[in-house]
């Protein structure tokens, strides 16, 4: 289970950037903040166990925004890429998935052997996690699944 973030090459990041060309314009209109685009490109080999290839287009600094850990792009190119089952409970998170292009499939589990719950995901749909129940996501379709993450601390 990989867990392990990597840069990817200014030639992924190029050819990452084309495919998206006329799918997403990643721009940050922040409060106090100069507008930017991505701050920085994670690649993710075999996300928690799943398959392929997961990008995180991080869109913020680590200090930039109040109680949250990660506002990103999360792009799964092809139909052979997933991500695998995780929990955010160990680190007192939630999550929120918004579909902003393609097809996939929501998967969540209230533990590792409770039965799974598999949802169609397509755009503008909303996922939520909390607690210590795990989720998953794979591309089920022909485009790129582009997800927008928001990671958020649970209260206490």
């Amino acid at each position: 289970m990989s867990k392990k973030r990597t840069t990817p090459s200014p030639e992924e990041i190029d050819q990452l950037d084309s495919m998206l060309k006329e799918l997403l314009n990643p721009k940050v209109h922040h409060l106090g903040s100069d507008d930017h685009s991505v701050k920085r490109y994670d690649k993710r080999t075999n996300m928690y166990g799943g398959t392929g290839v997961v990008y995180l287009l991080q869109m913020f600094n680590d200090d930039e925004l109040v109680n949250n850990r990660i506002g990103a792009y999360m792009i799964l190119p092809t139909s052979e890429d997933s991500c695998g089952f995780h929990t955010h409970g160990t680190r007192s998170e939630q999550e929120i998935y918004l579909v902003v292009n393609g097809r996939g499939e929501y998967l969540e589990k209230k533990n590792w052997d409770s039965k799974v719950k598999s949802f169609p995901l397509e755009k503008g749909n909303l996922t939520t996690v909390r607690g210590d129940a795990f989720h998953a996501v794979k591309n089920t379709g022909d485009q790129p699944l582009i997800i927008f993450v928001i990671t958020t601390n649970e209260p206490d």
